[in-house]
């Protein structure tokens, strides 16, 4: 069967998306269009508004509509403690556990050399001149990469370039499994990791 021209472009569009496949794509697609105008409409509605509202925090890089973000701008954060992470979605698994009240910094994705992807690619010196800039009032930067190729190599790149800085570097503890990725870590595999971070 084939499909019309505007059809198979919305395939091919929901085939760009991370996860979505062939067939998952077609079917997205085919659910959209026989849900009717009032359900396309809402969802290009909700697509415009997050393209023309969400920006990046000039602050810690995570997704926000208010420039800084809620929690940049919260006075109860602990402000001498650094969590970095590749991802907005870690910021949020890691919030939902409930296990850390210090700042973050989110970077732009993980080093990743086989794919040319380096530390300029992904924010780094943002990261070191916010450390460089606190004037030591960040004293630990807290290293949650995922614990795979890319995040280890993230990890052993900012440990080397922020020690000079004179901060306390830790990993997230080994309580995360090889090759996981923390989004999908249930809240007290997360407590625990934070909790036994060690020095690297």
């Amino acid at each position: 069967m084939s499909f019309p021209e505007p059809l198979v472009k919305l395939i091919e569009e929901l085939r760009k998306l991370p996860g979505v496949g062939p067939k998952s794509a077609q079917r997205l697609a085919l659910h959209l269009i026989l849900s009717g105008k009032p359900a396309i409409d809402g969802l290009v509605s909700s697509l415009v508004a997050a393209r023309d509202r969400i920006r990046r925090c000039s602050i810690c890089g995570n997704l926000t509509e208010a420039d800084p973000c809620p929690l940049c701008k919260d006075p109860r954060r602990d402000g001498s403690v650094l969590c970095v992470v590749a991802s907005p979605q870690d910021v949020a698994a890691i919030e939902r556990s409930g296990g850390f009240k210090g700042l973050y910094h989110v970077l732009r994705g993980a080093i990743a050399p086989m794919d040319g992807v380096g530390p300029e690619d992904v924010g780094t010196d943002e990261l070191l001149r916010r450390v460089r800039d606190s004037k030591g009032k960040i004293k630990e930067v807290i290293l949650a990469t995922n614990p795979d190729v890319e995040g280890e190599a993230t990890a052993v790149y900012l440990s080397k370039e922020l020690k000079p800085l004179g901060v306390i570097v830790t990993r997230l503890a080994r309580g995360l499994p090889q090759g996981a990725e923390i989004d999908y870590q249930d809240d007290i595999t997360l407590i625990k990791a934070l909790e036994g971070r060690r020095e690297i």
